[in-house]
């Protein structure tokens, strides 16, 4: 039955090819929506591929990184770049927490040879938002290189590449673009060139970012090595066009409305919020349930079509619920829909759940908006 419901997908088949002109353009647009003049490389694979692939790139026994771990992409980065030789210290915040910059500050002073500092903006798994300019501004401070993981910002928060001085950001489309998932990019700096070209750089893989300098930058940025997916390129092209035409101020601003009225309606039912207002990612509101009842069988109960909820991801988040307003989702009623569905869902549990506080809540930001 829910086959009957998709979209023919015959017109997927048999596309051709990706025009050669359009990926130099593609970088460019990307490179705009991210505020930055460095270089943008387009991956042939999802977010996390981009990930590991600046890790190797990266990573040598000449860098001693300090790397904010939030969540398991934070756990996994750290461990990627020891893998290629780096001296790793992880800062570690309090389970499925922003990290606080008081500890970060401790553990950059603790470590004075540091030259690379490494962490993630938003975490959709578990809707929180880590102090990234002030990180940033003590990364810069000592000349350290700094690498972002922006997949789940990019497009939903602000972020500017140049003005925060940042040297790697890592960016998908799939989150506040609402694009596909198959590709990602990577914009790289000039002091983060010095890093990944050296004699010993990982060459002839996939995870190379060597390769693609060689190969598509210095090439003249032609058809990208290998065999591009056109499909995909096409879909990354529509989600651009999309948020250009809305204007990305526009929809940073339309993500911060959805998740300010999100987390006021998921605490006007009653439920509170696990992170504060200004350490909260405006593409995920995490919820935290009441101890008698499980993420699972909230999940169970919560069975609308229309809503898009999720359980917590990783060590300290597994009792949230996750409230998804990204990208198309990020307007009233998908976000409503959302929390209906919690609502109705808690009252199948036998617990209060006042809906219509909830609601006039949300049509408290969008009236004002």
């Amino acid at each position: 039955m829910r086959r009957a419901l998709m979209p023919d997908p015959s017109p997927f088949l048999d596309l051709p090819p990706y025009p050669a002109d359009s990926y130099p353009r593609l970088a460019d647009r990307m490179g705009r929506l991210l505020r930055t003049k460095n270089d943008v490389l387009p991956i042939q694979g999802e977010a996390i591929v981009a990930l590991e692939a600046v890790a190797a790139s990266i990573a040598s026994p000449g860098v001693a990184a300090l790397n904010v771990v939030t969540s398991p992409y934070g756990a996994l980065f750290g461990e990627w770049l020891r893998r290629g030789g780096a001296a790793v210290t992880d800062v570690a915040a309090e389970p499925a927490k922003p990290i606080s910059l008081a500890a970060f500050q401790a553990a950059f002073d603790a470590a004075p040879g540091v030259n690379l500092v490494s962490l993630v903006h938003a975490e959709s798994a578990s809707g929180i938002l880590n102090p990234l300019p002030e990180i940033a501004r003590l990364a810069k401070a000592r000349g350290a290189a700094i690498v972002l993981d922006a997949v789940a910002s990019f497009g939903g928060h602000e972020l500017d590449v140049d003005a925060l001085g940042v040297d790697v950001a890592v960016i998908g489309p799939q989150k506040a673009l609402g694009g596909s998932s198959g590709l990602s990019a990577v914009s790289i700096s000039e002091k983060a060139w010095r890093l990944i070209d050296r004699p010993d750089a990982p060459i002839n893989s996939t995870l190379s970012l060597m390769d693609l300098k060689r190969n598509w930058l210095d090439a003249g940025r032609g058809v990208l090595p290998g065999m591009p997916s056109a499909l995909e390129f096409f879909a990354l092209e529509a989600s651009l066009d999309r948020i250009e035409a809305e204007g990305l101020d526009a929809a940073v601003a339309r993500h911060r409305i959805a998740g300010e009225a999100t987390r006021d309606a998921v605490r006007a039912l009653g439920l509170s919020t696990w992170a504060r207002d200004a350490s909260s990612s405006d593409l995920v509101t995490a919820a935290v349930l009441p101890e008698r009842v499980g993420v699972s069988d909230l999940l169970r109960r919560a069975t609308s079509s229309d809503a898009d909820l999720s359980a917590g991801v990783g060590p300290g988040a597994e009792h949230l619920i996750r409230l998804n307003h990204a990208g198309p989702r990020a307007r009233r009623e998908p976000m409503l829909a959302n929390v209906i569905a919690v609502a109705e869902a808690l009252s199948a549990l036998g617990l209060d759940a006042d809906l219509d506080a909830a609601r006039a809540a949300i049509d408290r930001h969008y009236g004002a908006a």
